[in-house]
């Protein structure tokens, strides 16, 4: 697979995922909310170097794996698929739920404090290693160079600040948020659908 395409790949899988709601979302709808445009950037700026975090320990540690084990990869790839599935059945079966009001904080945060929020919520998300091996497993070849892991993090991490930017812009009115949360279900299908094919693939798909 070559560089382009492997970007083109990432680049669906990832904003579905980014666009699914979840706790990076509250956190950035929370924040916008209650204090503004800017607060909602710098927790999506802390959101964007937390995800560095899991994107250096997958890309490295994969890395590695392709170096040394072809068996290795292989099983990877076939436990990445799976858990794509898991996420697609997940997606296509949620319905939709009542959204509780968020209990937030009024005092208003540094800059910051603010980012280091953001950091924290993506960095501790017990979720995010199994997405981001997963994730990488769609791209992974034995002759796979490193600067192109670096490329596809670094590129996953602009989509990630792109699409909370979005968010802050779009959530500054309650009544957008809203609508955004009630159609959460469906984005989840989606999503969903989308997931259960990428898994599809990985686990159909064989190696070079």
């Amino acid at each position: 697979m070559d560089l382009i395409q492997g970007l083109m790949i990432i680049t669906t899988i990832h904003f579905l995922a980014a666009a699914a709601p979840g706790p990076d979302f509250v956190l950035v709808s929370q924040q916008t909310l209650t204090h503004g445009k800017k607060t909602g950037w710098l927790c999506s700026i802390g959101i964007t170097l937390g995800l560095s975090i899991h994107l250096i320990y997958s890309a490295l540690g994969l890395a590695a794996v392709i170096a040394n084990s072809s068996s290795a990869l292989w099983a990877i790839k076939i436990i990445g698929g799976c858990y794509l599935l898991y996420l697609g059945y997940k997606g296509i079966t949620s319905k939709k739920s009542s959204h509780e009001a968020v209990q937030i904080v009024s005092v208003k945060n540094s800059p910051l404090k603010s980012i280091g929020i953001g950091f924290l919520c993506n960095a501790l998300n017990p979720k995010a290693p199994i997405y981001f091996v997963s994730l990488f497993t769609l791209v992974l070849s034995p002759d796979l160079p490193l600067s192109h892991l670096l490329i596809y993090g670094v590129w996953i991490m602009a989509i990630q600040f792109i699409w909370f930017s979005s968010v802050v812009f779009l959530l500054s009115r309650p009544a957008v948020n809203k609508k955004f949360q009630d159609m959460g279900h469906w984005v989840d299908r989606v999503t969903g659908v989308a997931m259960v094919a990428l898994g599809l693939k990985v686990i159909t798909t064989k190696l070079n």
